[in-house]
């Protein structure tokens, strides 16, 4: 695929906006979601043959963005000063989409750690609140694996000591 300057001018105006409210959803900060969708547009830019068209432009640049946010989540110097402590006082997440703010706060923590796999169900399922046959679908697995995998996260957030998960 190649890009002319007005075509992706025209991508751009589209599916900036949508890409934004992704990213500050995920990330919570209008800043870094910013970057983001800058960094997601400018390597779309840069190397335009990573959209093998497989996929909508819409599906490719939310999947893109998504991976993009968990990465920037997990890189954050914020992890250094995560500890025990801060999950023991947080309020405890269920396998339920989230409801309240503070339980935003304790996923968008947990992101920080979690494993890339597990991390993507808890965006899909928290944040996107998709069920768990769209998550399959998504994933390329069964809704039953889904549901392992949330309990997995359940677990794994409100555990009072946490040993690595295993992908």
């Amino acid at each position: 695929m190649t890009l002319s300057r007005e075509h992706f001018d025209e991508l751009y105006r589209r599916h900036a906006p949508g890409a934004f409210r992704r990213a500050r959803r995920l990330l919570g900060s209008d800043a870094d979601a910013h970057e983001v969708v800058h960094d997601v547009f400018l390597s779309l830019w840069e190397r335009p043959g990573q959209f093998a068209a497989n996929s909508s432009m819409s599906t490719f640049l939310y999947a893109a963005v998504t991976h993009a946010c968990l990465n920037r989540i997990r890189n954050h110097n914020t992890r250094t000063r995560l500890s025990l402590q801060h999950f023991k006082q947080a309020p405890t997440l269920s396998v339920a989409p989230i409801a309240q703010p503070d339980q935003t706060s304790v996923l968008r923590s947990a992101l920080e750690q979690l494993p890339h796999e597990l991390a993507q169900v808890a965006v899909y399922y928290y944040f996107d609140e998709l069920t768990h046959r769209d998550i399959a679908s998504i994933l390329g697995c069964s809704h039953r694996h889904v549901g392992a995998l949330l309990k997995r996260i359940e677990h794994w957030v409100n555990a009072e000591e946490r040993e690595p998960c295993v992908s």
